[in-house]
């Protein structure tokens, strides 16, 4: 499969949209095709993530990646082989679009984070790049 050459700048804070009441609490809504710039094809969430680990720490082929922080806060750095970008998630309606191509790495969760993470392909191990020397030999050509 061939790399995606898309870069940090192409992944891109996205504000949902919000629903406040005061008296009910609050709503925001992820629509595939309409919030996102792709369909859902899957929805996972990571959670009691211990303090000084991360998650992630991979690459896609294909797949483009929204990341929300539900609850909690963390940090999600994303590196295109030439510059890094990091970006701390802390509100429940906003989140960052990962473009394929893109090696993305979540840290610093705080207490009782929740990491919501909706995917435009289903799970396909072949679609993974799980060593950083590989992703930037492909991003090199």
């Amino acid at each position: 499969m061939t790399l995606s050459q898309n870069s940090v700048d192409d992944c891109l804070l996205i504000e949902l949209n919000r629903f406040d009441s005061p008296r009910r609490g609050n709503l925001s809504v992820v629509e595939g095709g309409a919030t996102l710039p792709f369909p859902l094809r899957r929805v996972f969430h990571i959670y009691d993530v211990p303090g000084g680990e991360s998650r992630g720490g991979h690459a896609h082929f294909l797949t483009k990646e929204f990341i929300v922080a539900v609850s909690g806060s963390f940090s999600v750095t994303v590196d295109d082989g030439l510059r890094k970008k990091t970006v701390f998630l802390n509100r429940p309606y906003r989140g960052l679009l990962v473009e394929a191509g893109i090696w993305v790495t979540l840290n610093e969760f705080s207490s009782g984070a929740v990491a919501l993470v909706m995917t435009s392909e289903h799970f396909d191990p072949a679609d993974h790049i799980k060593s950083y020397a590989d992703f930037i030999n492909l991003r090199n050509g």
